[in-house]
């Protein structure tokens, strides 16, 4: 079996000390790529950069809702130099998180709109986090994907990450264009929907991932 882990954060400092280790446990368990997801400037320098020395490995760049308020010209600036590095094949992490709130919701509204924005204009899919914001996330979405009618990334538009909403959200992004990716709580004993809904899905619209160092699977 060739697997795709479509969601990872091996820069992060917990990977510091066997992150060498870790991609060969990868290899040997039969993944053969790894998307590295960016959440901000400096996570989406530090993925470039370990795309570059590690073949199986490619990157993302984008703020996560987390960090919108901090999105200014300097962070646009880098991160739009950062997109054009061979290996980077997506925007993202970016999106809707009104669970933690740690930016103001209008900030995240208007950063999310923005890299969508840029996203469609360089030819990129994009990587989406959802916590707590379904109806916002979706309509943000729908008016964004209503303008890429003729655009390349038609049919392939991103991937909903780590989904958490109900089936009926999951085919309207199917719908749409997008990827549902599933993770370590469809395992939980109490990710009973999320296993219909995994179950009620077209096959090639489901992607896998770990978002290591986070969720992991059930013991």
């Amino acid at each position: 079996m060739t697997l795709i882990d479509t969601h990872a954060h091996l820069d992060f400092e917990q990977f510091d000390r066997d992150r060498e280790a870790v991609l060969d446990r990868a290899r040997s368990a039969g993944v053969k790529r790894i998307v590295n997801v960016g959440v901000d400037a400096a996570s989406s320098r530090r993925a470039v950069a370990l795309a570059a020395d590690q073949e199986m490995v490619f990157a993302t760049v984008g703020m996560h809702p987390h960090g919108a308020k901090d999105l200014d010209n300097a962070v646009w600036a880098e991160l739009r130099a950062l997109a054009q590095e061979p290996k980077v094949v997506a925007v993202g992490e970016i999106g809707l998180d009104f669970y933690r709130d740690r930016s103001p919701r209008d900030a995240q509204r208007r950063a999310f709109e923005a890299q969508l924005a840029w996203a469609g204009e360089v030819g990129k899919p994009v990587v989406v986090h959802d916590r707590d914001a379904h109806a916002d996330l979706m309509r943000i979405l729908n008016k964004w994907a209503q303008g890429l009618e003729n655009s390349s990334l038609a049919g392939r538009l991103g991937v909903l990450h780590t989904f958490s909403g109900d089936l009926a959200m999951a085919g309207a992004a199917v719908d749409l264009g997008f990827y549902i990716s599933i993770s370590g709580p469809v395992t939980y004993k109490n990710a009973g929907r999320l296993a219909g809904i995994v179950q009620s899905l077209p096959l090639d619209r489901l992607l896998v991932e770990t978002d290591c160092p986070f969720l992991a699977p059930h013991p």
